[in-house]
C-alpha cells in the first residue's frame, strides 16, 4: 500500500490508484442499458471496414469493458483517416459522473500522441477505471479522453505517425497530419479549461512536467508531481530535453506541441506528465493516476 501524502484533498487520490486496480462495477440499477463491449469493438471495426489491428484492439478492449459497465461513461470517435488501403479511426471517450444541468469543468486528457509509448495509454485506462470505481473523484468535471492519437505509431511501435510525422511537433503549424487535423478541430471545438497530455522519456530518470500558462499551472504540476513521487521519484535534472528545469518543472517547450489554439481567450491550463520509461511499466501507470488525480482534486478546490 502507498504511504499517503501529506497534502491529499479530499477526495482520496491513493482510493483512486487502489480502485484504478479493481475489477469494473456492475452498472446502477436505473443506468441505461449500455452495449456489450465485444458488441462495440464489432462496430468499431465495422466502421473501419477491417478488423481492428490487435495492437489496438489489445489497449482498447479494457476501456471499453468499463463503458459497458458504466453509467458515467460513453464511447464515440472524433474521426477517420486513410493511410494507403488502411483505415484509422480515433477514439473519445467522455466522463460525466451524473447527468445534472450545471456548469462543468471541460478538460482534454490526451495519451498515444507518440506510438513508442505505450505506457500512457496504459496509465490512462488505469485513471479510467478508477473513476468508474471512485466516480466521486470526477465531480464537477466532464472529461474528454483520447488515449490513442496516434494509432498508426502504436500499431507499429513508433514515435511517428504511419506518414512518418512527429505529431507532437505539428500542432498548428498548418499541419496535413489526418490525426492532428481532428484534434486541431476537437480542441478548438471543445475550448476545454485545462489540457493534460501523457507522455514517457526513455533518458529520464523520473518523473517531470511542462507546465503552461500562469502560476495556478504551477501549482497544479508541483502537487502532480509530489503525489507522483508516492510511485516514482522526481527527476533531478536541471536540463530536460534542452530547456531549464526547476524541480522536474519546464516552463519552455518545442513548438508544435498539443496546445490549445493559439486564439482562445482565457488561456487554459495546459500539463504535459512525462514518466521514465525505463522504470517499472507498473509504477509508471500508477504515476499517471495518481498525478492526474491530484490534478482534477485541486484544481476543483481551486475554482469552488
Amino acid at each position: 500500500m502507498l504511504s499517503r501524502p501529506t497534502n491529499l484533498p479530499a477526495p482520496d487520490v491513493e482510493e483512486l490508484l487502489n480502485r484504478s486496480c479493481s475489477p469494473p462495477p456492475a452498472p446502477l440499477a436505473d443506468a441505461p442499458e449500455a452495449a456489450p463491449a465485444d458488441q462495440l469493438v464489432a462496430t468499431s471495426e465495422e466502421q473501419c471496414g477491417d478488423s481492428m489491428p490487435p495492437a489496438l484492439r489489445k489497449l482498447l478492449l479494457p476501456l471499453l469493458l468499463e463503458v459497458a459497465a458504466s453509467p458515467y461513461l460513453i464511447a464515440d470517435s472524433i474521426g477517420m483517416w486513410h493511410v494507403g488501403e488502411e483505415r484509422f479511426w480515433m477514439p473519445r471517450f467522455i466522463f460525466q459522473r451524473t447527468q445534472r444541468m450545471k456548469r462543468r469543468i471541460k478538460v482534454g486528457i490526451f495519451a498515444g500522441v507518440h506510438g513508442d509509448e505505450p505506457e500512457a495509454v496504459l496509465g490512462l485506462v488505469d485513471l479510467v477505471r478508477g473513476l468508474n470505481a471512485r466516480p466521486e473523484v470526477g465531480r464537477d468535471y466532464r472529461l474528454f479522453i483520447y488515449p490513442m492519437c496516434n494509432p498508426g505509431g502504436l500499431v507499429d511501435g513508433t514515435r511517428s505517425s504511419r506518414s512518418g510525422a512527429d505529431l507532437n511537433r505539428e500542432f498548428w503549424q498548418n499541419s496535413a497530419e489526418p490525426e492532428v487535423r481532428l484534434l486541431e478541430a476537437e480542441i478548438r471545438r471543445e475550448e476545454f479549461e485545462g489540457i493534460i497530455s501523457l507522455h514517457t522519456d526513455d533518458t529520464s530518470d523520473g518523473v517531470y512536467g511542462f507546465a503552461h500558462y500562469g502560476a495556478e499551472t504551477d501549482d497544479l504540476l508541483h502537487a502532480a508531481l509530489e503525489t507522483a513521487h508516492h510511485a516514482l521519484p522526481r527527476c533531478r535534472s536541471t536540463l530536460i530535453d534542452g530547456f531549464a528545469a526547476n524541480n522536474a518543472i519546464l516552463r519552455e517547450c518545442y513548438a508544435g506541441v498539443l496546445s490549445a489554439p493559439p486564439e482562445q481567450q482565457p488561456r487554459p491550463w495546459e500539463i504535459t506528465l512525462e514518466t521514465p520509461q525505463r522504470a517499472p511499466v507498473h509504477l509508471q501507470r500508477q504515476a499517471f493516476v495518481l498525478a492526474v488525480g491530484m490534478i482534477l482534486a485541486r484544481y476543483r478546490t481551486q475554482t469552488s
